[in-house]
């Protein structure tokens, strides 16, 4: 039986056999053994959103023929649909492109949705994609909202989640949820990293806009590091992992140490960098960096209660302190606090609050 850090290892190892010959040969090893837990490998690549991925890789490597039959034909099936999810998503984002450009703002594409408009991917069904995220100045962005509204679009929420976009828009007939960015991460760190530090430097592919290579390493890194807590958690994902090692076979220039959040960044790229066994990631050897991943290798596979409960309980506490003085804040909390009310009392209870 195979653990979940050995699974783990043969995902990542899997999803770099088509760049990486000496994770070719360590798979293909694997594979011929006959001892992968496929059940396992379905439900480890699912969480973490690269299952698509894991099947383009083992069909174009051409190793699909070690895998049960059945197996294969689910893993066809749920890519097919994914790509038909994907190729919708491409459509709706060229056409709200299209909207904004006539209005005269200028959306930045990022996450999923940016690196499938500019062909990250071998093939488009690799990436799963949930939203529709892009970045314009603050100048424009209740100009980009008011923009969507009279197209169309309609939001069911009025909370500013975590204070980086606006409420979530949605379309009747669209298949993506869309989120207009502000800030790309967290506040207390977005002087260090926003859309004046990246604006210079955006690429633009058939009229769409996307950041450079090293802001993309940075954005996807520090969502996970500093948004998601994954710097305090000290664990992978995947499918974050996965766009950082495409975007660094392209990306060949080191971040500079000198970057204010340097330490959230290297020390996921040297996580990663073990995970998925590839010197394609880059990352500066330090006693820091060495740190965090004997920390992280040993956490792979457990279950982080106390640090979740710890980031869990800081997070309301700085949102119950900004509530006094920041009228977001304030109405973030009354919707929480309203939405408990609700649910306890479906369930039949009366809350205690």
């Amino acid at each position: 039986m195979m653990t979940y850090k050995e699974i783990l290892f043969f995902i990542g190892k899997s999803l770099t056999i088509n760049h990486e010959n000496h994770n070719r040969v360590l798979v293909e090893e694997e594979l011929k053994s006959n001892k992968i837990d496929w059940d396992a490998v379905v439900k480890v690549s699912t969480s973490h959103y690269v299952f698509p991925a894991l099947y383009c890789n083992l069909k174009k490597a051409d190793f699909l023929h070690y895998l049960p039959d059945d197996l294969v034909e689910y893993m066809k099936r749920i890519t097919d649909l994914n790509r038909e999810r994907n190729q919708q998503i491409i459509e709706q984002a060229k056409e709200i492109n299209d909207l904004l450009l006539e209005n005269h703002i200028t959306p930045i594409f990022l996450k999923g949705t940016g690196n499938l408009l500019e062909d990250l991917y071998d093939d488009i069904t690799e990436r799963m994609v949930g939203d529709i995220d892009f970045l314009v100045s603050e100048e424009n962005l209740y100009k980009a909202n008011k923009t969507l509204l009279n197209a169309g679009y309609y939001t069911t929420s009025k909370k500013n989640k975590g204070h980086r976009h606006l409420p979530r828009l949605i379309k009747r007939n669209r298949i993506g949820a869309v989120e207009i960015h502000k800030e790309i991460i967290k506040k207390k760190y977005s002087n260090h990293f926003n859309f004046n530090s990246v604006y210079h430097s955006i690429k633009n592919k058939k009229g769409a806009r996307f950041l450079s290579n090293k802001d993309k390493l940075k954005l996807v890194v520090l969502s996970y590091q500093i948004n998601d807590f994954g710097y305090y958690y000290k664990n992978i994902n995947l499918k974050q992992g996965y766009d950082i090692f495409l975007i660094s076979i392209k990306n060949k220039e080191l971040i500079s140490q000198e970057f204010t959040l340097y330490k959230y960044f290297n020390s996921y790229m040297g996580l990663c960098s073990i995970v998925f066994n590839t010197k394609q990631i880059r990352y500066k050897k330090n006693k820091h960096v060495n740190s965090y991943i004997k920390i992280g290798l040993n956490r792979i596979g457990k279950k982080n209660r106390f640090l979740k409960f710890i980031k869990n309980w800081q997070s309301r506490t700085n949102l119950l302190y900004k509530s006094f003085y920041n009228q977001e804040s304030r109405n973030l909390l009354f919707s929480k606090i309203f939405n408990l009310i609700w649910i306890k009392n479906k369930l039949g209870f009366k809350p205690n609050l």
